[in-house]
């Protein structure tokens, strides 16, 4: 029996924008997959190339991170990936990519990766830029210094690949090449090493496999990352309280453990880099030209939401035909199936169901694949670690940094790429807590029920273009500062935390590596599709079914009848009317309609009637539905278009039974306040239930918007009347 090949793991590991995942997708090729860490939603590269005499090798790209030192279980995530501890399995070497034009910051992570007992290469990048970095750099020393093999590449030209792959062989051919040891050691501080030695009792055999090394250095990773209000998971009880009881006496000692360890690595890396390193005295940088302006704190941030204001706006632009051409293809196909199938409960499924379903989940399509091309291109020019470093002196107001503004902004648009897009962000807490305020941002989905009110409440001929504007800047203005209050509050009482500084390097500015940015593109897209769009689907679908059943109601007249009668006459017109009446009084009778009643106590304090409570139901599927429920439920004649003066003029036409008009300007403000704080989106709900792994947070996120949205609008009505406002 033949035994089949064990396949060799190596993990690359790297500093954020080093060029580590155009490495990664230049070893792998086409063979590279996406998928999510073991019981966590980061996502991770998994690919495969194969060498001579090691034959196939699994190649694993780790989250870009600066130091192995970890608060988050995301960040836990790249010593688990790079050690090997559960639930990932020890790989049998590491890349460690290493940007040469900052190279003393970079390896720090080398370091670190040494003490583990990890057999390493380097892959010194960027090495075509030395030049205009004003350095140059020996890399014999450097490999005699490490003691481990270092490999020049310019991994987009392809340059340096093949005597990497050579190298990487040689090294799981025989690892104890690339096995030197501690390059430094606590031991020269007495009271750091004894905090070292207290702490490696605590750690795990099972973390260790029997080397003292990987004890010592678990015992430093611990003292650097166990804090009171981590979110590490997996971390044994002794382990974190020894460590907690070392830095307690560690402050009250005046001593600070963090800083002893790191200056400690720095001391060695500096002294090393005496030898490898020069340098040339070269001028100024175009890099640093080019800083000067987009980091001024005034014409940086005007840059910026120049930028942005561009981006936004071809997000529009640009995926307006997509998604008109998406919503025909789908219009084509479900009048194909109404062609073809005979009229009845099925066909109204197909169509309205999960035609209209699908159709919902791929209309986000274009702007999703647009967004995360932006993203993608900012990443990889890196223009977005400035803008990060920009937005971090308004953000850490709020206990967030930089990084939250991107996705923030991005939910002017559309709240589901905009959650998608805290990927960039690397705290799980950070992550969530923009989750939880973008969906306050004035999406697009908004502005048709905006506009609908705001028409009614302004009249042609009672108000101007001037005053509509005005308003509905105004709704724009409201929502934001919103958002920003409720994320200075949601930080400090339900996801509170320690504000972390901003960590991040300031790269070259280079042309982006289009294959990476679109293969980001591509996967980041297809994982809403696949994931959030069943939950959509779903939910959609639900939605039909609400306000289709029951079938059969109670009609106030003979509507096929009076139907029968109009064709007869050749009065198409009524009979068009009449039809469109049918539809509105059984929507009245649907079980959606019944809902819109039962909730018709809790919206009546908000000036609601049971028909707006139909609509804000309709609503939920998605928030310019409502517009087009209300067309339904006031009996618009199915010629005219929803958003035409018809419709508006039935709004303002509504009356109570009283006789006393339902769209009052108070109950307009009302309603437009409950539309920019509910959370009226299922669409949304779904994103965030797939970036959270749990409904504990879509749950969340539905209830205290609902509750904010009841609670501001029943200000406003109850507020107005008693300022006598009416």
């Amino acid at each position: 029996m033949t035994v089949a090949p064990r396949i060799r793991r190596v993990a690359i590991a790297g500093n954020p924008n080093t060029g580590k995942t155009t490495l990664f997708n230049r070893l792998t090729g086409a063979r590279a997959k996406v998928g999510n860490y073991p019981g966590v939603t980061v996502e991770r590269y998994v690919g495969r190339m194969t060498l001579p005499s090691a034959g196939e090798v699994e190649l694993m790209d780790v989250p870009g991170t600066y130091s192995l030192a970890a608060r988050s279980p995301e960040e836990q995530l790249a010593i688990q990936a790079v050690a090997g501890l559960h639930p990932l399995e020890r790989p049998d070497a590491a890349i460690v990519v290493i940007d040469a034009t900052n190279i003393v910051r970079n390896l720090y992570l080398a370091l670190q990766l040494i003490e583990l007992d990890v057999p390493i290469v380097v892959a010194l990048t960027m090495v075509d830029r030395l030049d205009e970095s004003g350095q140059a750099i020996d890399r014999k020393a450097l490999q005699r210094e490490l003691g481990v093999p270092v490999v020049d590449v310019v991994a987009q030209k392809g340059v340096g690949i093949d005597a990497l792959k050579a190298t990487l062989e040689r090294v799981l051919e025989h690892p104890e090449q690339a096995l030197p040891g501690w390059r430094w050691t606590p031991d020269d501080e007495p009271l750091l090493s004894a905090d070292v030695r207290a702490v490696e009792k605590e750690v795990p055999e099972a973390w260790t496999l029997g080397s003292d090394a990987r004890r010592k250095a678990f015992a430093v990773w611990a003292l650097l990352s166990i804090e009171a209000d981590d979110e590490l998971v997996e971390v044994p009880a002794g382990l974190r309280d020894v460590v907690q009881r070392k830095r307690r006496f560690a402050e009250v000692s005046g001593r600070e453990i963090d800083v002893e360890i790191i200056r400690g690595r720095y001391d060695w890396l500096d002294a090393a880099a005496a030898s490898f390193l020069r340098d040339t005295g070269a001028p100024v940088t175009l890099t640093d030209r080019i800083d000067r302006v987009l980091l001024h704190p005034a014409l940086g941030f005007a840059i910026f939401l120049t930028a942005m204001t561009v981006v936004f706006q071809m997000l529009f632009a640009g995926a307006d035909p997509a998604i008109g051409w998406i919503e025909g293809a789908f219009a084509w196909i479900g009048d194909g199936i109404e062609s073809v199938l005979p009229a009845g409960l099925l066909t109204d499924f197909l169509v309205q169901g999960v035609i209209a379903g699908v159709g919902s989940v791929l209309v986000f399509l274009p702007q999703i694949l647009l967004l995360f091309l932006f993203i993608g291109f900012m990443e990889d020019t890196g223009y977005m670690a400035r803008v990060a470093f920009l937005m971090d002196r308004v953000m850490k107001a709020l206990g967030l940094h930089g990084r939250a503004f991107v996705p923030m902004l991005s939910g002017y648009a559309c709240a589901v790429p905009a959650i998608l897009a805290t990927r960039t962000m690397e705290r799980r807490r950070d992550r969530l807590l923009t989750m939880m305020v973008v969906p306050l941002m004035t999406c697009s989905a908004r502005l048709p029920v905006y506009g609908l009110l705001i028409a009614a409440l302004t009249p042609a001929g009672e108000g101007n273009a001037f005053t509509q504007g005005l308003l509905l800047a105004a709704m724009y203005l409201f929502s934001t500062l919103i958002s920003l209050i409720a994320a200075a509050v949601l930080g400090r009482t339900i996801l509170p935390g320690r504000r972390t500084p901003l960590l991040l390097e300031m790269p070259p500015y280079r042309m982006p590596h289009w294959p990476s940015v679109l293969r980001m593109m591509w996967d980041r897209s297809s994982v809403f599709v696949r994931e959030a769009g069943t939950v959509i689907l779903a939910c959609t679908v639900a939605m039909w079914l609400l306000l289709t059943f029951p079938k059969e109601v109670e009609y106030s007249v003979d509507y096929d009848a009076l139907r029968a009668e109009a064709v007869e006459a050749g009065n198409t017109d009524l009979a068009a009317q009449l039809a469109s009446e049918e539809s509105g009084e059984h929507l009245r009778g649907s079980y959606g309609g019944r809902l819109g009643r039962a909730i018709e106590p809790a919206i009546e304090p908000l000036g609601f009637d049971w028909k707006i409570g139909v609509g804000l139901i309709g609503a939920f599927a998605a928030r310019e539905v409502f517009v087009s429920t209300m067309a339904v439920v006031y009996g618009l004649d199915e010629g005219e278009d929803e958003t035409s003066s018809a419709l508006r003029d039935r709004v303002r036409a509504q009356r109570r039974p009283d006789g006393s008009k339902v769209y009052t300007p108070l109950v307009c403000f009302s309603l437009m306040v409950f539309f920019a704080l509910a959370c009226q989106c299922m669409s949304t709900l779904a994103v965030v239930k797939r970036e959270t792994a749990t409904w504990r947070w879509p749950a969340f996120l539905f209830i205290y918007m609902t509750t904010l949205a009841w609670v501001a609008s029943f200000a406003v009505v109850q507020g107005g009347r008693l300022a006598g406002l009416g």
